[in-house]
């Protein structure tokens, strides 16, 4: 059978080894309920067989986009591997426990963070982001910050996922696989 996990984890782990600090940044393509798109830089922090995962604030305009249209498309750009990688599919909440251990996992200023900031919401001014930070330090001293009820992760499972490597004269490779079922079909493209 043929799979692109191999070829996913090769390529992630070729890109962490050229730019650790942000091989994993990817654009998140949504709509809206009127099939208005939005896109935005995510940091994907799984990427395997089960999908591509990132974490938000679920009030934001990505996650109110996911409630009305569960589908996305991703696309990683790594200029200095002369590649680029698309993954499209639905795109479904992941369990709890997944969020509450990312979340653990973040260092304390971001966790504190999370709870200061409304997400995509309309800010007055850096002075009222500052004193929600303020507020929310002083309310977590001394204590574990725990995941916001507002704050989860999503994964995509990926139905076409794009491998394209840059070719002279823009001749560029492209192999797309398409899962059709449980199955995986996979083609070469026009450049």
């Amino acid at each position: 059978m043929t799979e692109p996990w191999p070829m996913l984890e090769r390529w992630f782990a070729e890109a962490e080894a050229s730019d650790p600090a942000l091989y994993n940044a990817a654009a998140l393509a949504t709509a809206d309920r009127d099939g208005r798109p939005s896109s935005r830089i995510v940091l994907l922090k799984r990427h395997d067989r089960h999908g591509v995962e990132f974490f938000t604030n679920l009030a934001s305009r990505k996650a109110r986009d996911l409630a009305d249209r569960p589908d996305a498309a991703i696309c990683l750009f790594w200029p200095g591997l002369g590649r680029q990688l698309r993954i499209e599919g639905p795109v479904t909440p992941t369990r709890s426990e997944r969020s509450d251990a990312y979340f653990a996992s973040r260092d304390r200023d971001s966790q504190i963070g999370a709870w200061a900031s409304r997400q995509s919401e309309p800010l007055a001014d850096r002075a009222a982001l500052v004193a929600r930070i303020a507020a929310q330090a002083e309310r977590f001293e001394g204590r574990e910050v725990a995941r916001p009820p507002f704050w989860g992760g999503y994964v995509m499972h990926p139905t076409v996922i794009e491998f394209w490597s840059d070719g002279v004269a823009r001749l560029h490779e492209r192999q797309e696989y398409r899962r059709r079922g449980d199955e995986w079909t996979i083609q070469s493209l026009f450049p």
